[in-house]
C-alpha cells in the first residue's frame, strides 16, 4: 500500500476493518515534547509500528473557501448538507436547465437559490434544496416543475424558466447529515443552517493505538503531519509488547499464575529489608501466583532492645503468641486500653503524688499499689472546672481469689485525672497461646505479646528472637503472592500500592513446578517506611492524649497584677494610696530577700488600710516602672 497522510487514512478508514497495523514512513517531532502534549502523542519516529484499535471523530472544521473563515462543528450537529457539483452558478432557471441538458444529464436534478423566492403557493427560503423534475407549460408559460420537500410537507411548485437566481446545482440525492456529508471528500457543500453559500468540511479524528513497549493506549491526533503505510497483511509475526503495572494486574484479578519479567522498579527509598527485596531488579523473572489471603497485616515493633525493628506480619502467620503485660505512662493510656466487659487491673511502678486539695479523691500512689479500673467520669475541681477522670479501686495486697465481694465494696475508690502521669503495668494472668488472627479478634491493639512458637512455614522467623513485640495496628491492604527465579524455594507478598513494579508478560518456562512455594509471612520494614505508615489515616484517626491544665495560681497572679496596674495608671487614684515598700529591709542573702519581700509588702499595705497584693514587686508579670526602680535601689543599698 502506498504511503498516505494520517488524516487521509483516518477519513478513508472503514471501522469494521479494525484493527490495522501502520508503519510510520515519515516521522514528526514537536519541540518541547518527548511523549505527550495535552494528552496526545506528538512524537513518532520513522519506522515505528502502530496498531490502530479505534478511531473517534472529535470535531469538524467548517471552512468558507472564498474567505478562508473557519468554524468548528460538534459531531452532533443537526444541520443537513447538500453537495454542489461545481463552483459555477446560473443566473436563471433556463441557464441551469440548458447546462444540465448540454451535459446529457437526465432529470431530475437538485438545485437551490441564493435568495428567497415567492410563488402563489408559498415562499421558498434561500438555499433551500429543490428537485427539478421536468420542464412543461403551465398556465401558458414554460415552467420548471419543482418539488420542495421539508420535514413537515412536500409541495409541487411551477417556476417560470425566466425566474432569476443565482442558482446552484446540487448533487443528485436528498440532503445528507454531517456524518454522511463527511464521506463526500473535497466537495463543495451547502447547509441552510450555516451563513455561507458554499463550504468545505475538514474532520479531525482521534486515533487510539497500541505501540511497542508502551504501557497505555496512545492517543494520536489525525492532524499530525506524518505519512503512514498499512502493513496489516504482513504483520502476523509482529508482537506488540505492552508493559503492565502490578496495580493493573491486581485490578483485573488475573489470570493466575502469570509469568512476567521486570522492566522497571519505581524510584524512591527502599521499603523492605528482607533479602528478596534486593533481587527486585530489571530483567528478573517474576511469577505472580495469586492474591494474598487474608488481605490484612499487622504492624509490629520489637521491644527489649536499644534500637527497635519494625515488621509487617501477614494475617496468615502461623506462629503462637502469648500476651505480655502492657505498660502505661498516663491514666489516659489506661482508659484507652479499657475494653467493655473485660476487667483491667494495673500496678503502680513508682511513687506518684496526687493533688487531693484540687481534685477530691485524687490521692497519692505508692510503688506496688494495685488498682482495678472502673471506668471514666468527671470531677469538679476546686477552681470550678469539670475535668475528665479515671475511676479506680485500690485493691488489697492479698491474692485476687481471696478477695470477697464485701471487701470489694469496702475498697477505697480513687480518681486520677487523665493527664496523671506515672508508671503502671498491667496485672496479667493469661498464659494462653494465641494465633495472630485470634489475638487481634479478641483484644484491642496495641497489644504486647511474646512469640512462643515460630511459624513452621517460615524457617527463618525473626520474631522469635525478641523478648517482646508490640502489635501496633491492623492494616488492610491487598497484596500479591509472587516468587523470583533467583529464589524458587520461597514466595513473598508485594503490595502493589506501595511497590508498583512495571512488568511485561513473558512465556512460562517449561518444567516450572505447579503451585506456589511456601510464603514468607514476616517482612522487615525500613525505619523511613514505618514512619510513613504511621502517618496513614488509620493512625491519624487516633485522638491525642489530653494536656494537663494550666496552673491557676499563675493566671490569677497575672489577672490581679493587671488590675493593680490599671489602678496605678488611673489619674483619679491619689498618690498616697499606692503601696510603698518598707524602707528598712536588711536581709542577709538574696534568697532571704526573695523570701521576705512579699511578707514585708503585705504588712505595710495592711497598716495603710489597703488590701495586700498577691504578687511581689519583682513579679515578672508586674511591669510598674516606679516599684521596680525602688526595689533595685534597695538591693544596691543592701549589697
Amino acid at each position: 500500500m502506498e504511503a498516505v497522510s494520517l488524516q487521509d487514512f483516518a477519513r478513508a478508514l472503514d471501522p469494521a476493518s479494525l484493527p490495522r497495523v501502520l508503519r510510520v514512513c515519515s516521522g514528526v517531532y514537536f519541540q518541547g515534547s518527548i511523549y505527550e502534549i495535552c494528552g496526545n502523542e506528538c512524537c513518532l519516529s520513522t519506522g515505528d509500528l502502530i496498531k490502530v484499535t479505534q478511531v473517534r471523530l472529535q470535531k469538524v472544521v467548517c471552512e468558507n473557501p472564498s474567505t478562508g473563515q473557519t468554524r468548528e462543528l460538534d459531531p452532533s450537529f443537526k444541520g443537513l448538507f447538500s453537495p454542489l457539483t461545481g463552483p459555477q452558478s446560473y443566473g436563471t432557471l433556463e441557464e441551469l436547465y440548458a447546462a444540465v441538458t448540454q451535459r446529457s444529464k437526465q432529470l431530475p436534478v437538485w438545485f437551490m437559490a441564493t435568495r428567497r423566492m415567492h410563488t402563489e403557493a408559498l415562499a421558498v427560503p434561500e438555499e433551500q434544496p429543490l428537485m427539478l423534475e421536468s420542464v412543461e407549460v403551465y398556465l401558458g408559460t414554460c415552467s420548471a416543475r419543482c418539488v420542495l420537500g421539508t420535514d413537515t410537507q412536500v409541495a409541487v411548485l411551477h417556476l417560470p424558466l425566466s425566474t432569476e437566481g443565482p442558482f446552484w446545482e446540487l448533487e443528485t440525492g436528498a440532503p445528507r447529515t454531517l456524518l454522511q456529508a463527511l464521506a463526500l471528500r473535497d466537495l463543495l457543500l451547502t447547509c441552510p443552517a450555516l451563513p455561507w453559500r458554499s463550504l468545505v468540511l475538514r474532520p479531525q479524528y482521534e486515533i487510539l493505538a497500541v505501540m511497542h513497549m508502551r504501557r497505555t493506549i496512545v492517543s494520536i491526533p489525525s492532524t499530525l503531519e506524518v505519512d503512514v503505510e498499512d502493513v496489516t497483511a504482513s504483520s502476523e509475526h509482529i508482537h506488540f509488547i505492552q508493559p503492565l503495572l502490578l496495580s493493573e494486574v491486581l485490578a483485573r484479578g488475573g489470570p493466575f499464575p502469570l509469568t512476567t519479567e521486570i522492566l522497571e522498579v519505581p524510584d524512591g527509598p527502599p521499603i523492605f529489608l528482607s533479602p528478596w527485596a534486593n533481587n527486585l531488579q530489571k530483567g528478573q523473572r517474576l511469577c505472580i501466583h495469586s492474591l494474598a489471603s487474608p488481605p490484612w497485616r499487622v504492624l509490629a515493633s520489637s521491644k527489649g532492645r536499644k534500637m527497635p525493628r519494625y515488621f509487617l506480619v501477614s494475617g496468615a502467620y502461623r506462629g503462637k503468641l502469648r500476651r505480655r503485660p502492657r505498660e502505661f505512662s498516663t491514666a489516659y493510656d489506661i482508659l484507652s486500653a479499657l475494653q467493655p466487659g473485660r476487667p483491667l487491673r494495673v500496678v503502680a511502678m513508682q511513687d506518684c503524688e496526687g493533688d487531693e486539695a484540687e481534685i477530691p479523691g485524687c490521692t497519692s500512689l505508692a510503688m506496688g499499689d494495685r488498682l482495678e479500673v472502673v471506668g471514666s467520669g468527671q470531677a469538679h475541681e476546686a477552681q470550678g472546672r469539670d475535668i475528665d477522670i479515671l475511676v479506680c479501686r485500690r485493691l488489697s495486697e492479698q491474692a485476687e481469689e481471696e478477695e470477697s465481694e464485701e471487701e470489694a465494696e469496702d475498697q477505697e475508690q480513687i480518681v486520677l485525672p487523665l493527664y496523671f502521669s506515672g508508671g503502671f503495668v498491667e496485672e496479667l494472668s493469661d498464659s494462653r497461646r494465641y494465633s495472630l488472627a485470634d489475638l487481634t479478634a479478641q483484644f484491642p491493639l496495641p497489644c504486647e505479646v511474646k512469640v512462643v512458637a515460630k511459624d513452621t512455614s517460615h524457617p527463618a522467623d525473626p520474631l522469635t528472637l525478641f523478648p517482646g513485640l508490640r502489635l501496633e495496628e491492623k492494616i488492610t491492604e491487598p497484596f500479591l503472592v509472587v516468587s523470583l527465579d533467583s529464589e524458587p524455594g520461597m514466595s513473598f507478598e508485594i503490595p502493589p500500592r506501595w511497590l508498583d513494579l512495571t512488568v511485561v508478560e513473558a512465556k512460562e518456562e517449561p518444567g516450572r513446578p505447579a503451585g506456589s512455594p511456601p510464603t514468607a509471612t514476616v517482612d522487615e520494614l525500613t525505619d523511613a517506611f514505618y514512619y510513613h505508615l504511621r502517618k496513614s489515616p488509620a493512625f491519624e484517626s487516633q485522638p491525642p492524649p489530653p494536656r494537663p491544665p494550666k496552673r491557676q495560681d499563675l493566671s490569677g497572679q497575672k489577672k490581679q497584677s493587671s488590675q493593680e496596674r490599671s489602678i496605678k495608671s488611673s489619674p483619679q487614684a491619689p498618690a498616697e494610696q499606692r503601696p510603698a515598700l518598707q524602707p528598712k529591709l536588711r536581709p542577709k542573702t538574696l534568697a532571704a530577700v526573695t523570701e521576705g519581700r512579699s511578707d514585708s509588702y503585705s504588712k505595710i499595705s495592711a497598716k495603710k488600710g489597703q488590701k495586700p497584693a498577691k504578687s511581689s514587686p519583682l513579679d515578672p508579670y508586674d511591669d510598674d516602672e516606679h516599684d521596680y526602680e525602688e526595689v533595685v535601689e534597695h538591693f544596691r543599698k543592701t549589697l
